[in-house]
């Protein structure tokens, strides 16, 4: 396919993932089978200039005065892709199997390309409804942190410590251009262009062997920031698929005890292969019962309880920009009441002196220093650890990353535009 018929395939999954109300995976998946022709570098790009078009929806719109499907893809290649107005108008011409030619208006529009006096949440392409929590959240600066969650993520990888060392590991993956992140001291990042295929990763002999996973720098930093040590027992509250549980097994050098669980026992699944390829002995997966009573043996025992809790995800937006505009206001409040459930379930298990670490990838305060401050309200037995203490496990980089990330009383809070990890806050909690 040529670059003109990508565009026009694009525009065509765009308004039927509008019309239908469905998620652009399905949308770009329904469109691949109704068109076999297209190879795999055809259907790579044309996710890209989708997802890319979710990406910037309402600084596309505004910039071209139109909501429609063509005109938010229009507005994404200068706003985006930064092309100006003549590159666009060769994709854009009429010809065979592109589409219809730039009007003299859409030509205009992106020659200007103003955003000077859009709202803040058009120049951060975030949901107009969001606004006054991302003003709680970032006050002013709202539309730049908006923006940066706008962009599109690199590929990160953590180094698996209990088999390799990221130096050689780099060396294995050096045709991929792997390089060193930049606080994380396992992580390797790659950086994907815009149209280019995601490696297959999974194919690759390091990943076979267990030497490397794919987990964002920010998931390897709120790991490291629980301070798991050697010897101790651990319960990953919200394991989900396990990126952390193997991060923590990491530290602990395969010494102590971490039990893994999750409510969803769906979730768990792919856990079990992770464990097995990673080399992991210190782990045991407790599967939920319907009586639940599979933590009843752990009241009082556990050193360090992490809870990657259920959240809106905001901090992950550009992994999956599609999410932000189907996001609606309930989501919060149902996600706010189960963290503070799963924060309460998590107090009888700790021993004294232990703690708990509550991590989120949300960059809202509702679901961040707000829990926080009331979890800290009904237990007066529990102390904040200071977040400058916290990075200190950053070792020499963590003046650095002080400078860099939102030092907040609950916690830290990173950002894409701050830290360049996805939007993570993790907040140390001890208990007596």
């Amino acid at each position: 396919m040529t670059p003109a018929a990508r565009l026009a395939a694009a525009i065509e999954v765009f308004a039927n993932l509008e019309s239908e109300r469905r998620p652009a995976g399905d949308a770009l998946k329904a469109w691949g089978l109704g068109h076999r022709f297209a190879g795999s570098g055809d259907r790579a790009a044309i996710a890209g200039l989708v997802y890319d078009a979710l990406r910037r929806r309402a600084s596309s719109a505004f910039i071209m005065g139109s909501a429609s499907p063509r005109a938010i893809l229009l507005g994404m290649l200068k706003r985006e892709r930064g092309l100006d107005s003549d590159a666009i108008g060769k994709l854009a011409s009429g010809a065979q199997y592109a589409p219809e030619a730039l009007s003299d208006d859409e030509r205009k529009r992106l020659d200007a390309a103003d955003l000077a006096s859009a709202p803040q949440h058009i120049s951060g392409d975030y949901p107009e409804w969001l606004d006054a929590h991302f003003t709680r959240a970032f006050g002013d600066a709202r539309a730049e942190e908006g923006a940066a969650l706008a962009s599109r993520a690199p590929l990160d990888l953590r180094v698996n410590a209990l088999k390799a060392e990221r130096d050689k590991v780099a060396g294995q993956l050096s045709d991929l251009k792997a390089e060193q992140t930049a606080w994380s001291p396992w992580g390797l990042r790659i950086h994907l262009g815009a149209d280019a295929k995601s490696p297959a990763i999974h194919a690759e002999p390091a990943f076979l062997k267990g030497l490397v996973e794919v987990q964002d720098e920010g998931s390897q930093l709120a790991a490291l920031f629980s301070g798991a040590k050697p010897g101790e027992q651990v319960l990953d509250l919200c394991a989900g698929a396990g990126g952390k549980t193997l991060a923590l097994a990491a530290m602990m050098q395969n010494k102590g005890q971490i039990y893994a669980t999750d409510d969803d026992k769906r979730r768990l699944a792919p856990i079990h292969d992770r464990l097995a390829r990673s080399g992991a002995r210190n782990v045991q997966v407790r599967t939920p019962k319907s009586v639940g009573t599979e933590l009843d043996d752990l009241a009082g025992r556990c050193d360090l309880v992490l809870i990657d809790a259920p959240c809106t995800g905001t901090g992950s937006w550009r992994r999956n920009p599609d999410a932000k505009w189907r996001m609606r206001p309930g989501a919060l409040e149902q996600r706010q009441k189960e963290q503070a459930e799963i924060l309460e379930r998590a107090v009888p298990l700790l021993k004294t002196g232990g703690r708990i670490v509550y991590v989120t990838c949300s960059v809202l305060d509702e679901e961040n220093g707000a829990q926080v401050r009331g979890f800290m309200t009904r237990h007066h037995e529990f102390s904040l650890r200071p977040a400058a203490e916290v990075v200190e496990a950053l070792g020499e980089r963590a003046d650095m990353f002080v400078q860099a990330a939102r030092l907040l009383d609950e916690g830290i809070l990173m950002t894409p535009r701050t830290t360049g990890t996805d939007g993570f806050f993790v907040s140390v909690l001890r208990r007596g």
